[in-house]
C-alpha cells in the first residue's frame, strides 16, 4: 500500500520572500495518527494547506494518497480533493445553511451534480447526517440553521462534516479550539476513532500539547517552518517541548494552562479510550 504523504525537502515561501515551510521530508502511512505542534508562526497551518493541496509548493515534492496533486488533470485533482477532509479552525460554512446541509456537504465531491443540487433543496441523507452529528452530540441541531449555534458548536459541525465524509486522509487545524477540555478530548476521540476504523490517516496541528500527546502516536515538532522533531509521542520529553516554545517563554501550552496534563497515556499505542460527548456539556 502507497504512503498516504510523502514530501521531499518541501517547501512554501511567500510573495515577500518569508519562508513558511523549509526542508521538510515526511512520510506518513495510511491509518496513521500525527500531531503537528509548534510556537504562533511555526509553520503548522501553511504545512496543512500543503497537504490539502489549497497551496502549492514552491519547493521540493510533493504526493499525497499515492499522486502528485500539480500534475494532474483539472478531474483528477477535483476527485483527489474529495478524498481528502480538512477540518478548519473556522469552518466555512454559509451562516444561513442549515446543518444537515453542511453535514451532507461533506459527500458533495463523490456524488453526481443533480444529486448534490437536489440535497441542497431535499437532504439526501438524513439518518447518515444525523448518525455522524450524535457523534459530536449535536443530533438535536440537525435542522437548526448554522448562524443559531455557538463557536464551538459550529467546529463539532465540521468535525461532523469530515466524519460523514468518510475521507481517507484527515487534516484538522487546530479543530477544537473553541471547544472547553473535556468536549475538546472527546472530539478529538472521535477523530482518533474514525482513523482506527477505516484506516484513514489523520494530521492535526493543534495549540494543546497534551491532546497531541495523549491522542496521537507521532508528534511533529515544528519551529521557524522548519522539522524540530518527529518522534514516537513517548520519546517527546520536557526538554524538548521547552526549547521548541522557547520564542514564547519556554510555556508548553497545555488545555486550561494545565501543566499536569503533560503525561503520555500508557495505552497509546493501542489507542486511548474514547469518550462519550454526551458527558461533557459545557463550553461548545
Amino acid at each position: 500500500m502507497s504512503p498516504s504523504i510523502v514530501t521531499r525537502n518541501l517547501g512554501l515561501a511567500h510573495g515577500n520572500g518569508l519562508r513558511a515551510v523549509h526542508g521538510l521530508d515526511l512520510q506518513l502511512e495510511p491509518g496513521e495518527r500525527v500531531a503537528v505542534i509548534g510556537p504562533s508562526g511555526a509553520g503548522k497551518t501553511s504545512l496543512l494547506r500543503l497537504l490539502g493541496t489549497a497551496l502549492r509548493p514552491t519547493t521540493g515534492r510533493l504526493e499525497v494518497l499515492g499522486a502528485n496533486p500539480w500534475q494532474l488533470a483539472a478531474g483528477d485533482l477535483r476527485r483527489l480533493r474529495s478524498r481528502i477532509g480538512t477540518i478548519h479552525q473556522a469552518p466555512p460554512i454559509p451562516p444561513r445553511l442549515r446543518v444537515v446541509t453542511a453535514i451532507l456537504a461533506g459527500r458533495l465531491g463523490r456524488w453526481p451534480a443533480a444529486k448534490g443540487l437536489l440535497s441542497l433543496l431535499y437532504p439526501a441523507d438524513i439518518a447518515g447526517a444525523r448518525a455522524a452529528l450524535a457523534r459530536l452530540d449535536l443530533a438535536d441541531r440537525l435542522f437548526e440553521r448554522c448562524d443559531r449555534l455557538s463557536g464551538g458548536q459550529l467546529q463539532r459541525v465540521g468535525i461532523a462534516r469530515v466524519l460523514y465524509q468518510q475521507a481517507e486522509l484527515i487534516l484538522a487545524d487546530e479543530p477544537v479550539s473553541a471547544l472547553d477540555p473535556m468536549l475538546a478530548d472527546a472530539a478529538i476521540a472521535q477523530i482518533a476513532a474514525e482513523a482506527g476504523q477505516r484506516g484513514a490517516t489523520v494530521v492535526a496541528s493543534l495549540h494543546a500539547v497534551d491532546l497531541a500527546l495523549k491522542w496521537f502516536p507521532r508528534v511533529i515538532g515544528l519551529r521557524g517552518g522548519e522539522l524540530a522533531f518527529d518522534l514516537p509521542a513517548a520519546q517527546v520529553d520536557a526538554a524538548m517541548l521547552r526549547d521548541l516554545y522557547a520564542s514564547e517563554g519556554n510555556v508548553v501550552p497545555t488545555q486550561a494552562n494545565d501543566p499536569t496534563l503533560l503525561q503520555v497515556p500508557a495505552e497509546l499505542g493501542a489507542g486511548a479510550p474514547v469518550v462519550r460527548l454526551d458527558s461533557c456539556r459545557g463550553r461548545g
